[in-house]
């Protein structure tokens, strides 16, 4: 079988549903192929480089449609959208989120993105460095949100999922936290849409204000 660096990372990403990305090794993906492991490493030196490249994918089926905002559409809104995409994407594959935090995304692809964020932000009237400010402060929040989503499923864990609301309840002992105790439905909300899209306004208005004031 002939194999490149995308057959390899797109085999890969296919086991991460199965083996999580703690059980991804370059052996397992080498089988998965029918070869043997030496084979990969003239494509991938090693798994930061196969995480690199599966990272591209992950990051290039997030944004190949992203285009500059149309006539209607505030920056806001286009940001926001950009936003959800990106984790809708992270999402369709375990520990999609890990994967793709600490990358090193070389491809074009992520310049194009870059380049779209920043002029439609500058369009808008930001200041290229209040834009280049406001780019990775959407992009951390939206991949730490979806680190800890994705960890909260439980899926590493042998034994029931420590996350689950009942249990973190039962470990939090209300006399000494009562804040925290009337908190927890708000804390570890398993309507994680709801969630997200609460941060996401807060980072958005947060952006906002930073600008153009209150």
């Amino acid at each position: 079988m002939k194999i490149n660096r995308e057959k390899i990372a797109r085999t890969a990403l296919g086991l991460l549903n199965d083996v999580g990305l703690d059980g991804l090794t370059m052996r397992l993906v080498a089988k998965e192929l029918g070869v043997q492991a030496p084979a990969l490493y003239w494509h991938v030196r090693n798994k930061q480089e196969l995480l690199d490249a599966m990272a591209t994918i992950l990051f290039s089926e997030a944004t190949e449609r992203l285009e500059l905002p149309g006539r209607d559409v505030g920056w806001a809104q286009w940001l926001g959208d950009h936003a959800r995409g990106l984790r809708r994407t992270m999402l369709r594959y375990r520990d999609g989120a890990r994967t793709l935090a600490g990358t090193n995304v070389t491809d074009p692809v992520i310049f194009r993105t870059i380049e779209l964020t920043l002029r439609t932000l500058h369009d808008a009237g930001f200041s290229l460095r209040d834009a280049a400010r406001a780019v990775p402060a959407v992009l951390h929040y939206t991949i730490g949100f979806t680190i800890e989503e994705q960890a909260r499923s439980g899926e590493a864990y042998d034994t029931d999922n420590p996350y689950d609301p009942e249990q973190v309840a039962a470990r939090c002992d209300a006399e000494r936290f009562p804040l925290t105790t009337q908190a927890l439905k708000d804390l570890f909300d398993p309507d994680t849409d709801a969630g997200f899209e609460d941060g996401l306004q807060i980072i958005l208005t947060g952006i906002r204000v930073t600008r153009f004031g209150a």
